[in-house]
């Protein structure tokens, strides 16, 4: 094992459960799961030389996994199998917090958010950030992250999971709700807006 890697092996092991629930979440397959945080550990390690601290230790090896994630399901887009179709979703459960002609509710409008780009940066937002994902639904939370973390396309969610575009969008405006109502009584209403 190269000197960098032995420095860094410890604080990987940490890591593992958290990369190992995220790629599950993703993947909806146990052994591809952990296919994919060992290879993602075994990249980090072979790299470790070049991972020069430009970047946090965690930061850098969930890119990694991201992008051994995305291959797994390029991979299996290519290789298409029969998957159960995912639920139609019901429209209606977002209505009250709209008016007639599309507007926030007077008492559902969101809260000031104040600087996005301060929260970004801190350390307990995500955390809540990361509460607020896990309570969505397990497909919702899913189609979320292959989108915005994983930063695949829509016609690939739509191909890997078997759903129309339109579905893909519903549950990805739903999925942005849920967060903004969860965030909205988490993070924002509760004064923690240190951002």
């Amino acid at each position: 094992m190269p000197p960098a890697a032995a420095g860094i092996a410890a604080e990987l092991t940490g890591f593992r459960r958290e990369m190992l629930r995220f790629a599950v979440l993703q993947l909806r397959d146990q052994a591809s799961a952990e296919d994919a945080v060992q290879e993602a550990m075994l990249a980090a390690l072979q790299g470790a030389d070049r991972f020069g601290e430009r970047a946090k230790l965690r930061t850098w090896v969930f890119s990694i996994l991201k992008n051994k994630i995305v291959d797994i399901i390029r991979r299996r887009i290519r290789e298409p199998s029969y998957q159960e179709p995912e639920e139609e979703i019901d429209e209606s459960d977002f209505d009250p917090l709209f008016t007639a002609n599309g507007h926030w509710q007077r008492d559902a409008r969101p809260a000031d958010w104040g600087d996005p780009e301060k929260c970004f940066e801190n350390q307990r937002f995500w955390a809540v950030f990361d509460s607020c994902l896990n309570h969505l639904p397990a497909a919702t939370a899913r189609v979320f992250m292959m989108r915005e973390m994983l930063g695949l396309e829509t016609g690939e969610i739509c191909e890997e999971l078997s759903m129309s575009s339109n579905n893909c969008w519903v549950i990805l405006h739903r999925a942005r709700m849920g967060l903004r109502l969860c965030l909205d009584q988490k993070w924002f209403a509760n004064g923690d807006r240190a951002c």
